[in-house]
């Protein structure tokens, strides 16, 4: 199981980007793939979740309207859209999947991505 995120990057307050999470070695259709974001000194939060039925649940009510959370089975691929951004939305970001949606990090144990950093600064 390899999950590989990526489009991290520096962009502007009030700007947008996408994060990818693609899986090699096994279908990603089948599982629950969460988004997390850890800043230094705090614990890494889940921000949200889709299903394999691409039910979507939320964790941060601060990301609500903002950002949004899709799969493309066919690339096997999650993607986080995060539009409007804050710079309190600065951090690492990681993907990781399970069987379903877990809303903590210790309870996704089939595999995590390596992080893609998002910085929001003027």
């Amino acid at each position: 199981v390899q999950l590989q995120a990526s489009g991290g990057g520096l962009v502007q307050p009030g700007g947008s980007l996408g994060l990818s999470c693609a899986a090699s070695g096994f279908t990603l259709a089948y599982y629950g793939v969460g988004w997390f974001r850890q800043v230094p000194g705090k614990e890494r939060e889940e921000v949200l979740c889709i299903s394999s039925s691409h039910e979507s649940t939320y964790f941060q009510d601060s990301v609500k309207g903002r950002f949004t959370i899709s799969r493309d089975n066919a690339k096997n691929t999650v993607y986080l859209q995060m539009n409007s951004l804050k710079p309190e939305d600065t951090a690492v970001y990681y993907c990781a999947t399970d069987d379903g949606c877990r809303g903590a990090p210790l309870e996704y144990s089939y595999g995590w991505g390596q992080g893609t950093l998002v910085t929001v600064s003027s």
